[in-house]
């Protein structure tokens, strides 16, 4: 049996950047750029990096709903990165999504017993009946009453949006969900709630997430091992008690210290990185972080770091040529 639920190896996601009168394509845009990866059942993988990083790229490319430029996402021991058709409509019933913004995911149009039935008419499962009663268990599951059935999105809080959003994506029994940026879009007093939820969730129907975030501290108590992206590349990866620990690369240690101590009268020495990231349509040379790195020698502008074992680690790789370096940042 195989040991990893996901595997994704090599992926890569250009997408092409046309001008001119006749449109033609003058270049790429190098959204995901080579990223291999593995989950297993039941646990959670968190995905974390700046705005552009391609974070949301690679969870939608994983559910095929961006075709894959190069590479391929193996669900189960089976490539689905070129099923079409009938083939891919059969695996997502096991590959949901929660989406980031509560007040575009839902359909305005629909009332809520329509928009969370919907999934059981597309794969066609169980009788009008069956379906209602099926839809009041998913309410009740995720902290809502079935009497809202015939109510309409508007009449919602984006804390209870994103509820409903979460019984949609668990109303066929999936195996793998891809959380993108679940709780950004929601107030800090409902964040919480939000994520309590989907862990407990994960105990009772032995979920297993790919969880996307920019916010460090968010994914800090979701996540059992941590994939940090920096422009359409891994940057870092490791369990995420080893990330917090001891965060090797620059970019890494940056998104940690960003992360606010409850604690007023606590020093923190916050990394302020300069300048923006580059264009994913041309990325720089060697490392892609050079150009707002503080450790940046000559080797980082001429090579590209590979993405490997740490001395003495067993499981936390980084692509960082100075990675034994602690200063200065």
């Amino acid at each position: 049996m195989n040991e990893f639920l996901l595997e994704v190896e090599n992926l890569k996601i250009h997408f092409p950047v046309l001008g001119g009168i006749f449109q033609r394509k003058i270049g790429n845009v190098f959204a995901v750029d080579g990223v291999s990866f593995h989950v297993r059942p039941g646990e959670t993988l968190g995905v974390v990096g700046e705005s552009g990083c391609g974070k949301t790229t690679l969870g939608r490319a994983i559910l095929r709903l961006y075709r894959p430029t190069e590479g391929s996402v193996t669900f189960k021991g089976r490539d689905i990165s070129g099923l079409r058709g009938k083939e891919i409509r059969e695996i997502r019933k096991n590959l949901q999504m929660i989406f980031q913004d509560p007040f575009e995911s839902l359909n305005s149009r629909h009332t809520i017993g329509e928009i969370l039935e919907e999934p059981f008419i597309i794969h066609k499962t169980g009788t009008a009946t069956e379906r209602r009663d099926k839809i009041a268990h998913l309410l009740e599951r995720v902290g809502m009453t079935p009497r809202v059935l015939n109510r309409f999105p508007h009449e919602f809080s984006g804390g209870q949006r994103q509820r409903i959003g979460i019984a949609r994506a668990i109303a066929l029994n999936p195996e793998l969900v891809i959380c993108d940026e679940p709780v950004s879009a929601l107030d800090v007093s409902i964040q919480s709630q939000i994520l309590n939820l989907l862990m407990d969730l994960q105990k009772e129907l032995t979920l297993t997430y790919l969880f996307i975030a920019h916010d460090l501290s968010v994914v800090k108590h979701v996540s059992d091992r941590i994939m940090v992206m920096y422009l359409g590349k891994i940057v870092e990866y490791a369990h995420a008690d080893d990330i917090y620990a001891r965060p090797l690369h620059p970019y890494t240690r940056a998104l940690i210290s960003a992360i606010p101590i409850p604690d007023p009268s606590a020093k923190q020495q916050r990394i302020i990185l300069k300048g923006d990231p580059p264009s994913p349509a041309n990325p720089p040379s060697g490392c892609r972080f050079h150009t707002r790195c503080p450790l940046t020698i000559e080797l980082c502008k001429e090579q590209e770091p590979a993405l490997e074992l740490f001395k003495g680690q067993d499981s936390h790789l980084v692509a960082c040529h100075r990675a034994e370096e602690e200063g200065p940042l």
